[in-house]
């Protein structure tokens, strides 16, 4: 599952042999957003760990879902890019936009069900 929130942007996947979920970001501070604003039981981050994210933690799959209810409780901005502006700065929005742009061309493939 691929995650962009106003706090951060987040991957979460279940590694094969492991009981809970791996949360990784490309960027340190947005696991620390996360464990802080809505996901205190995440484990510290690691660094590394042989994959294309250089940022992971450990959570079981409850406490994640927990996390993902309280920030969908949250919402409460009328344009999400402009939120992500406010709060992380012009740099990470444009990126979220170039994602945004990214996913738009979804629209225009007939063969998608």
């Amino acid at each position: 599952m691929w995650l962009l929130t106003p706090i951060g942007f987040f991957s979460a996947v279940r590694k094969q042999g492991d009981a809970g979920l791996t949360v990784r970001a490309r960027v340190a501070g947005d696991l620390d957003a996360l464990r802080t604003q809505y996901l205190p039981r995440l484990s510290a981050t690691q660094a590394g760990g042989g994959s294309d994210y250089p940022y992971r933690a450990r959570c079981s799959h409850e406490d994640w879902a927990s996390a993902l209810s309280r920030m969908a409780l949250d919402i409460d901005y009328a344009n999400f890019k402009t939120e992500v502006a406010k709060r992380q700065g012009y740099e990470r929005a444009h990126v979220y936009s170039e994602v945004w742009s990214a996913l738009h061309k979804l629209q225009s493939i007939a063969s998608l069900r």
